[in-house]
């Protein structure tokens, strides 16, 4: 008898542990961003462009750089977009309730040609660059990458004289 309540607690534990770690991972760091009515691009190197947007709907979380999501509707035609031009960006999965942002639907976009990525900024955070992807419909999908400084940071690869400073 003693061997099926332990047994049982080990379970009941288990799955309380579970459902901890599942809602601290899908919901709990998630904080809805400040509503935006323009987005800031690399034009060039040296240039910024400002887009007007609308419908903005973004999220992020402290607990890391990657957690950042937004979604929009452009103001201006996708071709009028000027920018720099993002390879091998792979958006990345959002939260179930953020329905707005479908990695699988952008990342079919992206390959099929109806999404170009470009460059948001650089290094928003050492190692990550902010990118969005604009498709032909209008719409506007933002996350973040982890650029090659990055990958070298957290592989333990040299850095090199092309990456920034780490503060």
């Amino acid at each position: 008898m003693s061997g099926k309540l332990v047994a049982l607690v080990i379970l009941a534990c288990a799955a309380i542990g579970g459902a901890a770690m599942y809602y601290l991972q899908v919901f709990a760091y998630y904080e809805r961003t400040p509503d935006q009515a323009a987005l800031e691009l690399l034009a060039s190197e040296e240039r910024v462009q400002e887009i007007a947007i609308e419908n903005y709907q973004g999220i992020d979380a402290d607990s890391s750089p990657l957690r950042y999501r937004a979604c929009f509707d452009l103001e201006t035609a996708p071709a009028d977009v000027d920018g720099v031009p993002y390879e091998g960006a792979v958006p990345r999965n959002a939260p179930f309730w953020f329905s707005c942002f479908d990695a699988e639907e952008i990342g079919a976009q992206i390959a099929s040609g109806e999404a170009r990525v470009l460059t948001v900024a650089r290094n928003i955070e050492f190692g990550i660059d902010r990118v969005v992807a604009l498709t032909e419909a209008g719409r506007g999908y933002v996350w973040q990458e982890v650029n090659d400084c990055g990958e070298k940071a957290y592989d333990g690869t040299p850095l090199g004289d092309d990456c920034p400073t780490r503060e």
